[in-house]
């Protein structure tokens, strides 16, 4: 695993604002700056998702992992890419006919450490290690899911590549993830909700100023789902397909190494 200098922390607001627009954009800070935030809100992340969410995120990574297939498979190797506090592989491990295991990878330790004890022990193994270089053998892993964790990588076409080099032939990928409604009404609200309601009960909760602004800049900075769609192909998946949940609000893609 690569290890990086740490970053300072913002001194004023400017500096704040800076911080967080440079790595929603994929900006050079990015890496540090994500990492950093989630080592410090790890504590309070699940009990945010599931407030801020209502509770529907759940719903939302059970989909994701029925759209894995993994009952082709179900005593194979699976990937919780950017696992965070290892929901996925909690689901999936406890999932009804499942025999396999998970390897649950995240560069944020205290988000891995937060998660321990969702699963039997043996299922899951947690990895800390970046998306951008898997310590894992080319053609190894029978599916991979990334949930709410893509807008994060620092150079996303890359964390595509790793992905599609460790899947075996005919396994796939899923990616769950945030994305900007297309309904106009749903639009404002939701950009009402992203950039004023959640920062602030975000903030309030978590002791952390700018964690809960990062996230809706960075949705809004991620690409389209068309766009998404084209960049999977373009690595080298088939059958790329992707659908839109709650109103738009967060989408599914899917693709199959051939």
């Amino acid at each position: 695993m690569r290890v990086s200098t740490p970053m300072r922390g913002p001194e004023t607001e400017d500096d704040e604002t800076r911080l967080v627009a440079e790595a929603a954009a994929g900006g050079p800070s990015k890496r540090d700056y994500v990492r950093a935030v989630f080592e410090k809100i790890a504590p309070s992340y699940d009990l945010l998702n599931r407030l801020l969410s209502f509770g529907i995120d759940r719903a939302w990574r059970r989909r994701a992992i029925a759209a894995l297939a993994w009952e082709r498979d179900p005593t194979g190797s699976y990937l919780d890419l950017c696992a965070g506090t290892m929901d996925v592989a909690a689901t999936l491990v406890r999932s009804d006919g499942f025999s396999g295991r998970v390897v649950a990878l995240d560069f944020a330790e205290s988000m891995l450490r937060a998660g321990r004890g969702k699963m039997p022990e043996g299922t899951t193994q947690a990895v800390v290690a970046d998306a951008l270089w898997l310590p894992l053998r080319d053609s190894s892993i029978s599916g991979a899911v990334v949930a709410f964790g893509a807008r994060n990588v620092a150079d996303l076409d890359a964390a595509f590549r790793e992905v599609h080099r460790v899947l075996k032939p005919g396994a796939r990928f899923v990616l769950l993830e945030f994305t900007t409604p297309r309904s106009a009404i749903v639009r404002t609200l939701y950009h009402a909700y992203f950039r004023r309601v959640l920062p602030a009960i975000g903030g309030a909760i978590s002791g952390h100023r700018t964690a809960y602004r990062y996230l809706p800049e960075s949705v809004a900075r991620f690409p389209a789902a068309e766009e998404l769609a084209a960049r999977m192909r373009a690595v080298g998946f088939a059958s790329v397909s992707w659908s839109s949940l709650t109103f738009g609000i967060a989408a599914i893609h899917a693709g199959q190494r051939r």
